[in-house]
């Protein structure tokens, strides 16, 4: 594909996105810079916002094949992962692949099952493999997990552990819809917009554009800029835990994605400041001071931005 193909490509696929959620440009184009670049979505927000519709909707959009599991205090690992079972007729154990075994996973409320199976996910998203009684087997490629959860606080909810929430790129929030968007679902103007949805890209094209984005130039100064802002998490007193080596990655990652989805081959300051709170936000711990301060993630994040200077391109 060439540069105006590329473009073509992406315009479309976020004109299907947008049509069925309104109002959630933003949101539809870090999800997408996510998927290119290879890296797994967390979307935090309250129940009925349309999370589970914007995976389904990229889903259709990117030619890729889709299971969701509900999580739920009785989910075991062995329904993600799969399990194997006697087969009377061969007297040999036959495995039986699990919902994870496709291109987009979707773990619904993945903050209401236990640890023991919110970690059946660790090896599946840092690896694209699983393993099962001893054997190794790959995921399908393009493999991408989209997950959400409710806020902490809410019903039947606990905290992720630090280790899984490494493994999500990014972590955006739907929010609630703006007024003539609220309007517009409340009619039904919505309503069938999801079944007219068309796919853009084959999984094939998905693998060469994510080929693609790694060519994407970066110069010294902006690599020098990624590694500052992360450093900046560990010394800086906002915080009392600062972001991983895989947070460098996947700023990175996604910043080329967004100088793809630019149009541009070469990412700017700029990129790395739009999905800067998207990679960070859900790895940082706020100190206490910063807390009793009333400071939130968000205010924390410009705060980085201004300190650590941008480099002039």
């Amino acid at each position: 594909m060439d540069q105006k193909q590329i473009q073509d490509k992406l315009e479309r696929i976020q004109r299907e996105v947008n049509q069925v959620i309104r109002g959630k440009e933003n949101v539809v184009e870090r999800v997408l810079a996510a998927i290119i670049s290879g890296g797994h979505i967390l979307m935090e927000d309250i129940p009925g916002v349309g999370k589970t519709t914007l995976a389904t909707t990229f889903a259709k959009a990117l030619s890729m094949n889709y299971k969701r599991v509900q999580f739920t205090p009785d989910v075991l690992p062995s329904d993600i992962l799969g399990f194997s079972m006697y087969d009377a007729g061969s007297r040999q154990f036959v495995y039986r692949p699990g919902a994870v075994f496709c291109n987009l996973f979707l773990a619904d409320e993945i903050n209401r099952t236990s640890p023991k199976t919110q970690s059946a996910l660790l090896e599946v998203m840092e690896e694209n493999h699983a393993t099962v009684d001893g054997v190794t087997r790959p995921l399908p490629n393009p493999f991408v997990v989209i997950a959400t959860e409710n806020p902490l606080g809410s019903s039947g909810t606990q905290m992720l552990p630090e280790s899984q929430l490494d493994r999500f790129m990014i972590c955006v929030s739907m929010g609630y819809p703006e007024h003539q968007d609220a309007v517009a679902i409340l009619k039904g103007e919505s309503a069938d917009l999801l079944s007219k949805v068309q796919p853009v890209l084959s999984a094939e094209e998905l693998c060469a554009l994510r080929s693609i984005s790694e060519t994407i130039f970066v110069h010294d100064s902006i690599y020098d800029y990624i590694v500052d802002l992360v450093e900046e998490t560990r010394k800086n007193d906002l915080f009392e835990m600062g972001a991983s080596p895989r947070a460098t990655i996947a700023l990175l990652r996604i910043s080329r994605a967004m100088a793809m989805i630019a149009g541009r081959d070469f990412v700017t300051a700029a990129d790395v400041q739009k999905v800067l709170r998207d990679v960070l936000g859900h790895r940082v711990r706020l100190s206490a001071r910063t807390r009793a301060e009333r400071i939130t993630v968000d205010q924390a994040m410009e705060q980085l931005v201004q300190t650590v200077k941008a480099p002039r391109m």
